[in-house]
């Protein structure tokens, strides 16, 4: 789970670039420049060889003159389209084709260098085009490899996911009402969103309302709407969520908190579709699924008299529990991965993947806050990561500490015992950087001198470790 994670995101190799240029000392120049920056370089004079080249060698990026015996430059970048997996293209053109070269970026070209040629304009370009492509490859990639564990924008490839997805299948083709559980954090609404989508309701409107975000004594105005001079400050007629979803779905989330006195009039709205608009005299007709989400116990509410017991069972006919991320452990390194790219993009930034160690950690959380808590701390990580990886020191300090707590024979370790042994006599109470030597010297030898796990258990990296180790 974690190689296939890890390979959302390419390693660099070495990249080629086919230099197309009639002058053949300008080629030679071109040639040496990049070379030394480390790319493979081949050098045609001509169009129609680059075209064949194009075929044969599929080169990353190509460097054209404009001006070319026989087929132009723009020729060979129309030829460029023929490609399954389309190169960077790069003009040369003298300072008096400038106006062709911006038809040459309106044609699809990533820059033009204008003669006589900058190097470090020249490298610079080529480096962003390159950077610009990678980019585009490993979003692509990414995309493919997501859709296969994808299902209506939820990503999981776990039993306990896949019995639910199964379940949203089954489900969407009912009418009645659905309820959804689980904790803060799940994506119950994702799940709603999918429900709706699979059902025949799905080109029909989906509105979601947080029932615990809006005043007690305007949700139902909020749910049926209201007659003018209904209430103060009703200065005039308002359609409610269930108007506006005609014929499609409404999620009441954090059902739970909807007021007793409110829940009667969802049961009769369940029961034989109509309602009436506060403040109105005549009955209205609604034609919505309704489909409830909480992270509340309702049957514990319904007990405590806070909940309609009828309301209840209506409820639970369909419900569906959405599994906490601590249960679906296989899901994090894609999970991660999927965020990574999210915020790598967002920020800019060309992040590889995670390292084992990050990794390792992330999968031993408990992750408390579930699928959004894993999305917060990926982009804070991103946030404060400047080089090709996330690694153990990016993450959270509670995600760092998440494995120091129980070391045994098979890889675990308490801390609490290793610290009490130390200061069992208080007169040889030793240092906190003795404490801190005899700590690593102990987990090391409890994971057979496994550095990698090691750090991971420490929380820090495997750099990190290896100067601890160098400075004792």
């Amino acid at each position: 789970m974690v190689e296939s994670a890890l390979s959302t995101f390419s390693e660099n190799i070495m990249e080629r670039i086919l230099v197309v240029e009639d002058d053949e000392e300008l080629g030679q120049l071109l040639r040496e420049e990049l070379e030394e920056a480390g790319y493979h370089v081949k050098t045609v004079e001509s169009a129609e060889e680059a075209r064949e080249e194009l075929h044969a060698w599929l080169p990353d990026l190509v460097i054209s003159d404009l001006k070319l015996p026989g087929a132009d430059g723009m020729t060979l970048l129309e030829w460029t389209r023929e490609i399954h997996v389309q190169p960077g293209f790069l003009i040369i053109t003298a300072f008096g084709s400038i106006p062709q070269a911006v038809g040459a970026l309106k044609s699809g070209a990533d820059d033009f260098l204008a003669k006589p040629l900058d190097l470090e304009h020249l490298r610079l370009s080529t480096e962003r085009v390159l950077r610009n492509r990678r980019l585009k490859h490993e979003v692509q990639r990414f995309r493919e490899l997501v859709a296969r564990d994808a299902f209506h924008g939820m990503i999981g490839r776990s039993r306990k996911i896949h019995v639910m997805f199964d379940q949203l299948r089954e489900i969407a083709a009912a009418q009645g009402p659905a309820l959804i559980q689980g904790e803060s954090g799940v994506g119950k609404e994702l799940v709603a969103k999918a429900l709706h989508d699979l059902s025949p309701r799905g080109k029909a409107p989906f509105l979601a309302v947080n029932c615990a975000g809006i005043p007690a004594e305007l949700l139902e105005s909020e749910f049926f709407g209201h007659e003018e001079g209904a209430f103060t400050g009703a200065v005039k007629k308002r359609q409610g969520l269930f108007q506006r979803t005609h014929q499609g779905s409404l999620l009441l989330d954090e059902i739970g908190e909807m007021p007793y006195n409110l829940q009667s009039k969802l049961l009769r709205v369940l029961q034989d579709g109509t309602f009436r608009p506060v403040g109105g005299n005549r009955e209205e007709q609604a034609d919505v699924r309704i489909i409830c989400a909480t992270n509340q116990d309702l049957e514990s509410l319904m007990h405590a008299g806070k909940f309609r017991r009828d309301l209840f069972y209506r409820l639970e006919t369909f419900s569906i529990r959405v599994p906490p991320l601590r249960e679906r452990k296989d899901d994090i390194p894609l999970l991660a991965a999927h965020f990574l790219n999210r915020f790598g993009l967002q920020m800019g930034k060309e992040i590889k993947g995670l390292t084992p160690e990050a990794l390792e950690q992330l999968s031993a959380y408990s992750f408390p806050g579930n699928v959004r808590e894993l999305q917060n701390i990926i982009e804070r990580a991103v946030t404060f990561c400047h080089g090709s990886h996330l690694d153990v020191e990016h993450l959270p300090t509670r995600v760092r500490r998440c494995v120091n707590t129980d070391i045994d024979d098979h890889g675990g370790a308490s801390e609490k015992g290793i610290l009490d042994d130390m200061l069992t006599d208080h007169e040889l109470m030793p240092s906190l950087a003795e404490i801190e030597k005899q700590y690593i010297a102990r987990v090391l030898e409890k994971v057979g001198g496994n550095k990698r796990r090691a750090a991971a258990i420490l929380g820090v990296s495997r750099r990190t470790l290896y100067r601890h180790l160098m400075d004792q």
